[in-house]
């Protein structure tokens, strides 16, 4: 508790001390102390910073991570209310989030869900190619749903997903040997390490950058604060 303390009075001296020191004429001293003696700000002040930091982040790459590959969508591929995820068909927690997803998308009809295939678990980058062909193939929908129904991506569950969404195989094959779907997943990857995700699902809603699990609702409201 005494490390977190001190870095986030790091924070508050470096980034707030002097709107702090000018507004009250305190000086470094008094601040620390008064900062101090009133430590339940200090949580959210070092939150404010974060979520700071992941905006000017996120600006960097602002268009580039809204733009989908061809075909990896979900909901209205021309709505203008956009959700980023970022995930992994080996992940528990981005299983769990389908239905929720499903459901904002069916109360919102011009929400668009850029889908970014982002393999991190062992195993998983055949089934984040495969979904990339089926993108390529107008099946996207079909084996996302498909892939995450099976279970943890195998050689088996991704053949039976391909199946179900009724993929042509022999494009299917050929497509995800090939260069065009090495480079997306790159380009996932270094846009992932640029927003500062550490793991899946993470999300850009708006302006805002979130990782992790988190309820519908509060994936709406930051779309709806963005306008």
């Amino acid at each position: 508790m005494k490390h977190l303390v001190t870095a986030l009075l790091a924070l508050v001296f470096g980034f707030l001390g002097a709107a702090i020191w000018s507004y009250s004429g305190l000086g470094n001293a008094q601040t620390r102390e008064y900062l101090l003696a009133n430590a339940d700000i200090l949580p959210e002040m070092a939150e404010a910073y974060q979520q700071g930091q992941a905006q000017d982040r996120l600006a960097q790459v602002d268009a580039q991570v809204r733009l989908p590959f061809p075909g990896a969508v979900l909901g209205n591929p021309n709505g203008s209310k956009v959700l980023v995820k970022f995930t992994d068909y080996g992940c528990t927690y981005c299983r769990q989030s389908i239905a929720q997803i499903d459901q904002m998308i069916a109360a919102d009809p011009d929400l668009k869900i850029v889908v970014r295939e982002w393999p991190i678990f062992d195993g998983s980058e055949t089934a984040a190619r495969m979904a990339l062909a089926a993108a390529k193939q107008g099946r996207y929908s079909a084996f996302y749903h498909a892939m995450f129904e099976q279970g943890p991506p195998s050689d088996a569950t991704i053949a039976r997903a391909a199946q179900t969404a009724g993929l042509d195989m022999a494009a299917a094959q050929a497509f995800i040997a090939s260069d065009e779907a090495t480079a997306e997943i790159a380009n996932t990857m270094v846009l992932a390490r640029t927003l500062g995700f550490s793991g899946t699902p993470s999300w850009v809603a708006g302006d805002q950058v979130i990782e992790g699990l988190v309820p519908a609702e509060r994936l709406a409201e930051a779309l709806d604060a963005a306008g």
